[in-house]
């Protein structure tokens, strides 16, 4: 069975492939992506009931969670042990084929969990080298770090094909798109932007899920992969960061940034601190401090949020209760009109803001 899905579903990445894009084709081929997208459904959750489900999780401790990943011998290990002190020997998880090593990077008082997954390999999104087992634990983290050397830099293209066909958006947001299934009147559509793609093609996309009667809103410009990966329901959407490591094989000229890429030597510690700042950035985390009613402001033990974060969002991190007994609370710092400003639950805070809790007298 799972044979005959796989040609079929081979069969039709061919005609794509074969079938020049353009306004003629286009209804065609947004029927076939949309039909080889459920094929592809279908045959992963065949294969995952037949060798006993593929999902593996590791426990996330910290304020945020990175998985550190790649093909083999680019340095994930020493990058890990530079970034965290992390023992690759002894402190890993064991899930009999899949060892993963887990790190602790503290940086701006935020706990950042590291987690070196084993090398990829080519077909890892299809089970090759327990790369489902891999891409599993990469779908649960905040933010990825793919890792090449400079001997492999084209690899770069590799990694971001095998995530995507693990359903693996990055650097993306979910596209704004919102259905609503009716029980008659068909499909009606509404965008309040100009679309490329016709509706008779999305009537078509949407015929290949089943969806014969449905209310379609678009509020931003889509494509056709963007409408199958929202009537899909699996997909994931994290932020990623691309280091190029033994940076001292060549040229150093080569700093920061250059083609969104951060050139290091994990083996030399050369511009670590750097990239130490860029995955606290691209995480979007900032720090806020309490200060009790009586006593100073503890520096040392700030809570971490995401920025946009409210007073509502510092009650719900500190207790759950905090939430039921707040009265007000007095804000310091960037976010804050004036000194001790008095706030309520919606106010925005900001990085490096004292907050002050006062709770009712229940």
């Amino acid at each position: 069975m799972n044979n005959s899905l796989q040609q079929e579903i081979e069969e039709i990445e061919q005609e794509i492939q074969e079938t020049p894009y353009n306004k003629s084709t286009e209804k065609h081929i947004g029927r076939l992506k949309a039909k080889l997208s459920s094929l592809q459904e279908k045959l992963e959750k065949k294969q995952s009931s037949s060798s006993g489900g593929e999902g593996y999780s590791v426990p996330k401790t910290g304020d945020r969670t990175v998985v550190l990943m790649g093909y083999p011998s680019v340095g994930k290990s020493t990058l890990l042990s530079k970034l965290t002190n992390a023992d690759s020997e002894t402190a890993q998880y064991d899930f009999t084929t899949l060892k993963v090593v887990p790190g602790m990077l503290k940086y701006k008082g935020a706990d950042i969990q590291i987690l070196d997954v084993p090398g990829l390999i080519h077909g890892a999104s299809s089970g090759k080298g327990s790369g489902k087992k891999v891409l599993s634990v990469v779908r649960n983290a905040d933010l990825i770090l793919r890792m090449v050397d400079v001997d492999s830099i084209e690899k770069i293209g590799d990694i971001n094909q095998e995530l995507y066909d693990a359903g693996i958006r990055l650097d993306k947001s979910p596209p704004k798109i919102t259905i609503n299934q009716k029980e008659k009147g068909g499909i009606s559509i509404t965008s309040s932007v100009e679309q490329n793609i016709e509706y008779d093609t999305i009537k078509s996309v949407l015929r290949e899920y089943k969806i014969s009667n449905a209310r379609i809103s678009f509020r931003e410009k889509v494509s056709i992969d963007d409408l199958i990966d929202e009537l899909s329901g699996n997909k994931v959407y994290l932020p990623a960061l691309t280091v190029v490591n033994k940076i001292d094989k060549i040229d150093r000229d080569l700093r920061k940034d250059k083609n969104n890429r951060i050139y290091i030597s994990a083996e030399e510690g050369f511009n670590l601190d750097y990239l130490k700042e860029k995955i606290y950035d691209k995480l979007d985390l900032m720090r806020v401090y309490l200060k009790p009613q009586q006593g100073s402001v503890d520096k040392k033990e700030p809570v971490i949020l995401e920025k946009g974060s409210t007073i509502e969002d510092v009650c719900k991190e500190i207790h759950t209760e905090f939430k039921e007994k707040f009265e007000f609370a007095r804000v310091w710092g960037p976010s804050s009109k004036f000194d001790g400003q008095q706030v309520g639950l919606d106010h925005k805070v900001g990085d490096g803001d004292i907050v002050q809790l006062i709770m009712k007298n229940i």
